[in-house]
């Protein structure tokens, strides 16, 4: 893939999706893109190029994927919610330990709200075995959660009592997670593409927001995929506007379909 080739390719990032492509570091352009060449089957800066001029729908996908918002904490605030009543209680009375898994975690905001509920939850449970894996593609994401620097936005669906339990005020006025949490997290790189999960055994897997860029076979390939890294009845988590597709809809039971949570069959 030639240099020239990825500058004709901003070229027309810019001229069809009026994206400054000066505004963003090269290498994250370059990180987004061949996210999307990758899940398109392109090799070639030039063969994607083709499918961008002439695909709306790819068009609307890669500005998606170059201009996604910043994550929060608690977001989907009804799913966390659901969680700490209802279905991490329950896991952690029955079995005496939990194991989760979320796959694509970006910047670290969904497994650190996790550690926070599952933190707050165990506090007087100090035997609980807690395991809550954060995986992404995107190695920048990675670094940038394991950090665990935040900025006031990002907190604004926390309690300041929970700000004040779990977080240092920095002088820059960031807010950074402190070391009982950050402790609890194993972060590490993973392509969901891969076909391998990250570990088995899980009781719940979150998956939200990730697959709105997959086609569809992509779509199901993950679900089989996560069907028997899950242990019987462990939950499998969506994003709000994603669904099952029918061809994976016999693996799993609505537990809360409208906050998409599901049950391994």
């Amino acid at each position: 893939m030639s240099d020239a080739e990825f500058q004709n390719l901003k070229r027309t990032i810019q001229k069809l999706l009026n994206i400054q492509c000066g505004s963003y570091k090269e290498d994250y352009i370059k990180r987004r893109v061949l996210s999307r060449m990758r899940i398109t089957g392109k090799t070639e800066y030039s063969d994607y190029n083709k499918i961008l001029l002439s695909d709306q729908k790819e068009q609307e996908l890669l500005r998606n994927a170059l201009t996604i918002n910043v994550t929060k904490f608690w977001r989907d605030r009804e799913v966390f919610d659901l969680l700490k009543s209802d279905i991490i209680p329950g896991i952690i009375n029955k079995k005496g330990r939990i194991r989760i898994w979320s796959a694509g975690c970006a910047t670290g905001e969904e497994p650190y709200t996790l550690a926070i509920i599952l933190y707050d939850l165990t506090r007087l449970k100090a035997d609980t075995q807690i395991t809550i894996f954060a995986t992404d593609l995107d190695r920048e994401a990675l670094n940038k959660a394991k950090t665990g620097i935040y900025d006031k936005r990002s907190l604004e669906n926390l309690s300041e009592g929970q700000i004040r339990r779990h977080f240092s005020e920095m002088p820059d006025g960031k807010f950074e997670m402190k070391k009982h949490i950050k402790d609890m997290i194993r972060f590490s790189q993973h392509d969901l593409m891969s076909g391998k999960p990250v570990s088995n055994y899980l009781d719940m897997i979150l998956c939200r927001n990730v697959t709105i860029y997959f086609t569809e076979k992509q779509k199901n390939d993950l679900a089989r995929m996560f069907h028997p890294a899950l242990v019987q009845n462990g939950f499998y988590v969506m994003g709000k506007t994603e669904f099952l597709g029918r061809e994976v809809e016999e693996l799993y039971e609505a537990h809360d379909a409208l906050q998409k949570v599901f049950i391994k069959k």
